[in-house]
């Protein structure tokens, strides 16, 4: 096998969305880099897809100090194969994923069409998935796996009473949803965009509620019981009101901050009702974690589904563009980067507004 140090000789040209500052003049443009450009790393990978993820659109449109370094490849998540290996912990030829390890935030990350990577990042992609689903999947649907297998190891089970998922209609939520109800959960299904109740509907929630009413409820130290558990992608308020009506022993996962990083309530449904409050990283959870939550998203998403929450996918040139539209809410559905196609979309899964 060959090692990561004969790969310069043997790579060739490849497009890489490239963030870099010159002066006050921040840009992210589509550059062709060589060998010599690619990071430090023990396998080097042909990157299939990525994704765009809020983060990566905040990182792209410099807004939120998300890049750690310049000049550097944003992209929190890639899908490819294996081109080199120096460590034979990998085949050439093996498909793999990473989502986290700080990639596109202080090491480079997925909007390349190579890349060069720690061994022990990679994780297969599983029997079952494509490419294609695996980056449809991405960040998104790993983090709310990882926040239902932490509701069912804190004893959340079906049958137990109504889950609530917030945020429901960006890409965690969506996917919790999805998942919590193919579990035979209870899903009730909180949003700030009432127009896409019937979509939420369709992933399998029983009911859907706006964010008001949790919102609401954040201004008692505790109301009436209500959730048997939660996953929660939006913290502030909403988080507080979750807190606040739990059932007695229930459990949150809390895997987000789309409404705030800010937390006020008190500690009375901690110590009154036992209130578990589950925290969620995405980003160096433990390799073993990452696979069976992996393996668990390869069983229990449908092809269906994933087309449902995914259906945009786009050109790297886009991104830029596509990154400020993401921030305005201007944005949809999750969105699949073809590091291969030129200008448009190879893979298009449609139009359909979530």
């Amino acid at each position: 096998m060959s090692t990561a140090g004969e790969a310069p000789d043997r790579v060739g040209a490849f497009r890489a969305l490239v963030a870099d500052r010159q002066g006050e003049v921040f840009a992210a443009q589509v550059r062709e880099l060589g060998a010599a450009d690619l990071p430090d790393g023990d396998t080097v990978v042909r990157v299939a897809f990525s994704d765009l993820n809020y983060k990566d659109a905040l990182a792209v449109a410099d807004k939120g100090r998300i890049l750690q370094r310049l000049p550097l490849v944003p992209g929190i998540d890639l899908v490819g194969a294996v081109v080199e290996s120096a460590t034979g912990q990998h085949a050439v030829g093996d498909s793999v994923l990473i989502n986290g390890y700080g990639i596109g935030e202080g090491h480079w990350g997925g909007y390349t069409q190579l890349t060069r990577v720690r061994s022990d990042w990679l994780v297969p992609v599983p029997a079952g998935l494509t490419a294609w689903q695996a980056a449809a999947i991405g960040t998104a649907g790993y983090t709310a796996m990882l926040s239902v297998m932490a509701l069912e190891d804190h004893g959340v089970a079906p049958g137990d009473g109504p889950v609530a998922v917030t945020g429901a209609s960006g890409g965690v939520g969506s996917y919790a949803v999805a998942l919590l109800a193919k579990a035979g959960y209870e899903v009730v299904a909180s949003t700030g965009r009432p127009r896409t109740a019937p979509y939420l509907r369709r992933l399998g929630a029983t009911d859907v509620i706006g964010r008001e009413v949790l919102e609401e409820a954040s201004k008692r130290p505790m109301g009436s019981e209500r959730w048997a558990g939660a996953v929660d992608a939006v913290g502030g308020a909403t988080l507080a009101g979750l807190i606040a009506t739990t059932r007695r022993h229930g459990s949150i996962a809390a895997c987000g901050l789309a409404g705030g990083h800010g937390l006020e309530t008190t500690v009375f449904p901690f110590i009154l009702r036992g209130v578990s409050l589950l925290g969620i990283d995405s980003n160096f959870c433990l390799h073993e974690r990452r696979e069976e939550a992996w393996d668990r998203l390869a069983k229990d998403l449908t092809p269906e589904t994933i087309e449902l929450i995914a259906p945009h996918t786009v050109a790297l040139g886009e991104l830029p563009e596509l990154s400020i539209r993401l921030l305005a809410g201007d944005v949809e559905g999750r969105v699949v980067v073809d590091l291969g196609a030129e200008s448009r979309p190879r893979h298009d899964q449609g139009d359909e507004d979530v």
